[in-house]
């Protein structure tokens, strides 16, 4: 199921707003940055304001959307959310990809001024600029999507025991190009009047990773404030309680985006 459908479904559904956020927040403190790099004197965070934060392009139940299907395999729900989510945040940073460069994007830099470093598969680290971090990930994504080893496609196969471990890999890297494009070109993305499209990608992304586990609280430390914003638009997830996520059928299942992919390991 692709994201278009999935902000698509739920519209009809009534949305009570709440105030807090009811996530259970682990305490603690980060240890470990990709980069010690110094944080910016006095960043601009625009996408903080309360005018572009409520800004998104639907008022979709994401607590209820990102729920496991009754008899659906995780592993099924994990990889084709993988694979969504993959596609989209590719045509986010296309829409600014001609201003990333490496002469206004030297470094691949988030919040905070965070510097997000490649990792081999021997543990060596890379310092890259923002495109070429992006080029190098999305180039790994995109073969390891296609291996059928990890990613079976056809009937009987079954998933590698480590497969959840490779989504995780895969959305790590996803959320450093998202980090980056509110740290760098949220602007642009006002300018374009496409950031309620980036808030709605990126509120999914992160209630389906925080649903799942799939990323450890230090790798989404530096956006917690547009988060917290974020979420707090949400309805209520405790009135989803005890409901199973089944999508109404409707003519849009056939305006999902083609996810021709061809991917290595990451």
């Amino acid at each position: 199921m692709c994201l278009d459908l999935l902000y698509s479904i739920l519209h009809q559904i009534p949305v009570e707003r709440r105030g807090e956020m009811g996530l259970k927040h682990r305490k603690g403190r980060r240890k470990d940055k990709d980069s010690p790099t110094p944080p910016a004197a006095e960043e601009s965070k625009r996408y903080l304001e309360d005018t572009c934060i409520k800004e998104r392009v639907t008022d979709a139940d994401f607590f209820r959307l990102v729920s496991l299907p009754h008899s659906l395999d995780k592993n099924e729900w994990l990889a084709t959310h993988a694979i969504s989510f993959f596609n989209h945040v590719n045509l986010v940073y296309g829409v600014v990809s001609e201003y990333c460069n490496s002469e206004t994007c030297s470094t691949m830099t988030g919040p905070g001024n965070v510097q997000f470093l490649w990792y081999d598969d021997k543990g060596k680290k890379y310092k890259y600029s923002a495109p070429q971090y992006v080029d190098i990930v999305t180039t790994n994504i995109q073969r390891e999507i296609s291996n059928e080893t990890v990613f079976p496609t056809k009937f009987g196969q079954t998933f590698p025991s480590t497969f959840e471990s490779t989504v995780k890999k895969i959305h790590k890297y996803l959320f450093h190009i998202l980090a980056h494009i509110y740290h760098v070109h949220y602007s642009d993305f006002v300018t374009l009047q496409m950031h309620g499209h980036l808030n709605s990608l990126f509120t999914h992304f992160m209630v389906f990773n925080i649903k799942f586990d799939l990323l450890e609280e230090k790798d989404y430390e530096v956006v917690q404030d547009l988060l917290k914003g974020l979420i707090q638009l949400l309805p209520d997830p405790n009135q989803n309680e005890g409901k199973e996520n089944t999508a109404p059928s409707s003519d849009k299942d056939n305006n999902c985006v083609s996810m021709e992919v061809s991917p290595t390991h990451i």
